[in-house]
């Protein structure tokens, strides 16, 4: 068994903050989105809002790292070969680790996701977000809204965007939650995040 330091302190802290937030918006957003009475509306309001400020803070510092430390390497994409690399990764996760059959890709110090990974990081970190941030802002600050936009209600344009985005955020923790129970062990990738070390036969 071999180990390598894959997660730096920064990018563990940022990681646990970041799921600690999510689960804050995601039951304070379903409150306020289905009327549940668990809490009075305005403090739902201001969990809800406080949650999201604090992860737009969290999510402009995992920006300013990759830009001030190697960690971006790790979300460069080879485009050579990568329709096939796609093809493989996602056959394993959906076929091929129910047939015992050898993981595809090898965990490296220069690379730590695979292509699918790889991609559905930076769609989430690089398009979702930024979309999930700038809506909740024009919630906060709805004065900025114009009345409509092409003859529909701005505000209606911003909620359902907010939430269609909020829903496919849903998908991905659910996804990714999935994802942390396939390396060597059930528990071997989470402890990875605790740890910062990556543990494998095939590094």
């Amino acid at each position: 068994m071999t180990q390598i330091y894959l997660y730096p302190i920064w990018t563990r802290l940022w990681h646990w903050t970041n799921a600690l937030l999510f689960i804050i918006l995601i039951g304070s957003g379903a409150s306020l989105h289905y009327g549940t009475d668990i809490l009075a509306f305005d403090t739902m309001i201001l969990i809800h809002n406080s949650a999201g400020i604090m992860l737009t803070i969290a999510w402009v510092i995992f920006l300013l790292g990759n830009l001030i430390t190697d960690n971006s390497k790790h979300y460069r994409i080879q485009l050579k070969g990568l329709i096939t690399r796609l093809m493989q990764q996602s056959y394993y996760y959906g076929i091929g680790i129910f047939k015992g059959d050898a993981h595809p890709f090898h965990v490296s110090a220069e690379m730590k996701f695979n292509t699918l990974q790889q991609l559905t990081y930076i769609g989430v970190m690089y398009g979702l977000m930024p979309i999930l941030i700038i809506s909740g802002l024009l919630f906060l600050f709805p004065t900025y809204l114009p009345d409509q936009f092409m003859g529909i209600g701005s505000i209606w344009i911003v909620a359902i965007t907010h939430l269609i985005i909020a829903y496919l955020m849903v998908i991905f923790i659910l996804s990714h939650i999935y994802i942390i129970t396939t390396g060597e062990t059930v528990f071997s990738n989470l402890q990875a995040m605790i740890t910062g070390w990556h543990k494998g036969k095939d590094l």
